[in-house]
């Protein structure tokens, strides 16, 4: 488990906040090389950290140590080369209105500041988690120009000197919100080996893992002496206080899972699944070309593109009929329609082009049940049978939008699998990463082929335990657990 060790320009800096073991000086940082030894997650508070100054050298060497520190280098170059960043529309809309209902809505510029993701104005706390992730920093002063676009005119550090008691007051609960393994009362039970942050959305509708899967991760984890918590996108701001992030969300690009996962992954995090296995699995046109060019057994399928339609008859020729069309990166059987005539190819056309500007073609496979092989770091763990839903050609029916049914499953030994199945998951596993993955197959006439593989599959207690039952937990846990004992010796 890293400890957290926070540098300051002189002690006197910490007068105002409580006492604690965890501090250091620049200077006696910079010259103790034991340090070096020890996973920490820095917090570099010195007033001055420009180019050639001690509190630049303090992150300077904390990253060729090895220590996580905030900021680290990278970000102190980009503030002091005045590099900023552009909130997207909804964040634009939440600034321009906060502004507007200002008493004094006829300035021409606000200064907020920003302590570890978090900020007095609640009216802004998702435009301070924004900021804060794309410039990780104890303590910011971010200025806003009154205008309706582009509000962010400026990023500076702030220091503790320029702190009054209130604004005293907000950093040390703000910093106690982001360490709480360091600033609360110490727990009397022994210290965990590590710490893992398990992500999800207590809202999703169709979560890779159910509660009781959720908190079958966090006992066992127990059991492996790991702290496992589980967290949401309002405690991202806390990310770098874990070794671990184990993705339990529904995962897409230009979304918290893909911005999260690729956080950790910079921060030398063990995180699964990694940011490429996510880009690699979440769009259907790059897994298309990817085993076809491997030569993995696939269902014929074919690209279509928004400015240059094929016509019906072209499609079916090839792939015969009916078809089955797909956006690229949907999930839980959304997003796909099964057309078998030109105005049913039309109209579908016209739904998946609000989406996306390319679509996948693929020829239907018949079949009463689809395999999923779960696999992590390339070794098959469980295996399943997932059954249509009644009446539909899909596991999932969501002809009704508030009640999506589901088919009927059945969990079996991977000694009972065929092993043409097993080898061709494992295979196309093999193509995406050393991660958690769950492969689809079809088989028909005693071969399989591989229908997509999941960087994110589910994990629902009763369902993809009911062979393994706890262990299936701790086979997972223990892959994080070894993957950040290797981390922790480097």
């Amino acid at each position: 488990m890293q400890s957290t060790l926070i540098l300051l320009d002189s002690f006197a800096q910490w007068k105002p906040y409580y006492e604690t073991e965890s501090l250091a000086t620049a200077a006696d940082y910079l010259q103790n090389e034991h340090l070096s030894k020890h996973p920490l997650l820095v917090i570099n508070l010195c007033s001055k950290l420009d180019y050639h100054s001690e509190g630049y050298y303090c992150s300077l060497l904390a990253q060729a140590r090895g220590h996580k520190v905030l900021p680290d280098v990278d970000i102190l170059n980009r503030l002091e080369s005045g590099a900023l960043t552009r909130m997207d529309d909804s964040l634009q809309k939440i600034c321009y209105k906060w502004m507007q209902g200002r008493e004094s809505n006829d300035r021409d510029f606000y200064e907020v500041d920003i302590y570890f993701g978090t900020t007095k104005e609640p009216e802004l706390n998702k435009i301070a988690r924004f900021i804060f992730e794309q410039f990780p920093c104890p303590l910011l002063r971010v200025t806003f120009a009154n205008r309706s676009r582009n509000q962010i005119d400026s990023v500076r550090l702030l220091s503790l000197n320029e702190l009054d008691d209130a604004r005293q007051d907000l950093f040390a609960q703000a910093l106690d919100n982001f360490s709480q393994k360091i600033w609360r009362q110490p727990r009397h039970h022994k210290a965990s080996r590590f710490d893992l942050a398990i992500l999800h959305d207590p809202a999703e509708q169709l979560p890779p893992s159910n509660k009781a899967a959720l908190n079958k991760f966090i006992s066992q984890a127990k059991k492996l002496n790991i702290n496992a918590e589980l967290i949401t996108e309002e405690d991202t701001t806390r990310l770098l206080e874990f070794d671990g992030l184990f993705i339990r969300q529904t995962t897409a690009l230009n979304h918290i899972t893909y911005h999260l996962s690729q956080k950790a992954w910079q921060a030398d995090m063990v995180v699964i699944d990694d940011p490429l296995s996510i880009i690699r699995c979440t769009n259907k046109v790059y897994l298309k070309e990817l085993l076809e060019r491997e030569g993995i057994p696939t269902p014929k399928s074919k690209l279509i593109f928004k400015n240059n339609l094929a016509s019906f008859a072209e499609i079916s020729g090839f792939l015969g009929t009916p078809i089955i069309l797909k956006v690229p990166d949907g999930s839980f059987s959304i997003g796909m329609h099964k057309v078998g005539n030109e105005q049913e190819y039309v109209r579908a056309l016209e739904l998946l082009s609000e989406k996306t500007s390319v679509f996948l073609a693929q020829e239907f496979v018949p079949t009463s049940f689809d395999w999923r092989i779960g696999i992590i770091n390339g070794e098959p763990l469980y295996a399943c049978k997932y059954y249509m839903a009644r009446g539909h050609w899909q596991i999932y029916n969501h002809q009704d939008p508030g009640k999506p049914k589901s088919g009927a499953y059945e969990s079996v030994p991977i000694s009972k699998v065929p092993k043409h199945v097993v080898r061709n998951a494992v295979k196309a596993a093999s193509l995406i990463g050393k991660g958690l993955y769950g492969v689809d197959l079809k088989e028909v006439n005693g071969r399989s082929v591989v229908i997509e593989v999941n960087d994110n599959p589910s994990i629902d207690q009763g369902v993809e335990d009911d062979i393994l039952g706890d262990e299936l937990y701790r086979r997972i846990l223990r892959e994080f657990a070894t993957r950040m004992e290797q981390k922790g010796r480097k």
